[in-house]
């Protein structure tokens, strides 16, 4: 058999949750974290709700002794990272360990905000808010708290980012390059962000909701998740009981346009046959799919309709988380394998809130409730960019 990449360790940090236990319990209460803008300037702070974490910047520095100065994006990406490294409790010391953390919105929170002080006062603007600017501070900034030294990389390929960097990482260590790699993704919102969502007519008024009839756009989030994954000598040496492991992924682009996705889904389609090949798994052995599901009208017809040209009506138990959590960017795929590693864990899987009558064209019904104490052994996760970037990733139930 071929050595397996495991999931020794997970931690999520988004908007219903600070932790993997708060989230869960999110889940089970179907209590979404969809509300008003309350961390940020904005003309839309009213009208447009978001998917916010319940803390300030000025909180987060003190929870996680860190300056002021530091970026958003950082200080999510630290607190989930944190979380997984200490659920996984391995010496990171003890192995050649690697970070890969995927981001689009880098320090633009703190940019935007010098260049509001700049163009006021040009003495007034402090360098020191754009030194973090680039996606790969946010990266450095993580792997400095974590005392990784070694391998460090990041990945912007859109919302399928955190999907391709968790690929990356097991990639190296099957070809035994790294023995422990963290690796997933941290975005923050800001007025850049959501602008440009706005500039694109993609945005909600109200609290989304994923593949239904009646979806009119996404509604934006913030957070961070990151998986620690090992190989099998580590599992072995470190006497771990793991509960998932990497199973399949994969990543195409249907080049089809800027922003929008095929209309027949051709790269979702792709990624999600080629991640079943690479796990040699026949599409009725996914027990649920963690759908992409950004609740716009071109997405969720898109991938609906890979879905059906894969699956028929006979579909596995399928949602989007994002009706919860907003649509983190960067760290969706993230924060979304979290998710499926839980179901995994817990046997359980999430409903996809505010979902009524399905889409015509494709006639699927989401999961409408929390489930728990069923069969969970695969599970999916997709993870659809602009660009065309197109990833799924599957993770598998360990028996051992």
């Amino acid at each position: 058999m071929e050595d397996r990449v495991h999931v020794a360790g997970v931690g999520v940090i988004s908007a219903i949750g600070l932790s993997v236990e708060q989230t869960l319990q999110s889940f089970k209460n179907q209590t979404s974290g969809i509300g008003h803008i309350t961390q940020f300037d904005s003309i839309y702070r009213d009208k447009l709700p978001v998917g916010e974490v319940k803390l300030s910047n000025e909180l987060l520095c003190k929870k996680l002794a860190q300056q002021r100065h530091i970026t958003r994006t950082a200080l999510l990406g630290i607190h989930a990272a944190r979380e997984a490294v200490a659920n996984a409790g391995i010496d990171l010391k003890r192995w050649r360990t690697g970070l890969i953390s995927a981001t689009t919105v880098g320090g633009m929170d703190k940019t935007e905000n010098f260049f509001n002080d700049f163009k006021i006062d040009a003495s007034k603007g402090r360098l020191r808010e754009i030194v973090n600017h680039e996606c790969g501070r946010s990266t450095e900034l993580i792997a400095d708290d974590l005392g990784i030294d070694g391998f460090i990389s990041t990945i912007n390929t859109a919302c399928s980012s955190s999907v391709n960097a968790i690929a990356l990482g097991a990639r190296l260590i099957k070809h035994n390059q790294l023995d422990v790699v963290i690796a997933g993704g941290t975005d923050a919102l800001s007025r850049f962000t959501l602008n440009g969502f706005n500039s694109l007519m993609i945005l909600d008024s109200q609290p989304c909701r994923p593949f239904d009839a009646g979806r009119s756009g996404l509604n934006l989030g913030e957070g961070a998740g990151f998986v620690v994954i090992i190989s099998d000598r580590v599992k072995n040496a470190e006497r771990k009981k793991t509960i998932a492991y990497v199973n399949g992924y994969a990543n195409t682009n249907d080049a089809h346009h800027q922003t929008a996705s095929s209309p027949e889904g051709r790269g979702s389609f792709g990624a999600m046959q080629k991640a079943l090949a690479m796990g040699s798994l026949d599409p009725n052995d996914i027990d649920y799919i963690n759908l992409h599901g950004t609740g716009t009208l071109n997405n969720d017809l898109s991938e609906g309709t890979a879905i059906t040209r894969i699956y028929g009506q006979n579909y596995p138990r399928l949602s989007s988380t994002k009706a919860f959590t907003g649509h983190t960017l960067g760290a969706s795929g993230g924060i979304e394998a979290v998710f499926s590693i839980m179901a995994i864990e817990k046997q359980c899987v999430f409903p996809n809130l505010r979902f009524e009558t399905p889409i015509p064209e494709i006639n699927i019904t989401p999961q409408k409730t929390f489930e728990e104490g069923i069969k969970i052994n695969h599970v999916m996760s997709n993870s659809f960019g602009f660009g065309g970037n197109c990833s799924s990733i599957i993770f598998s139930r360990n028996n051992d």
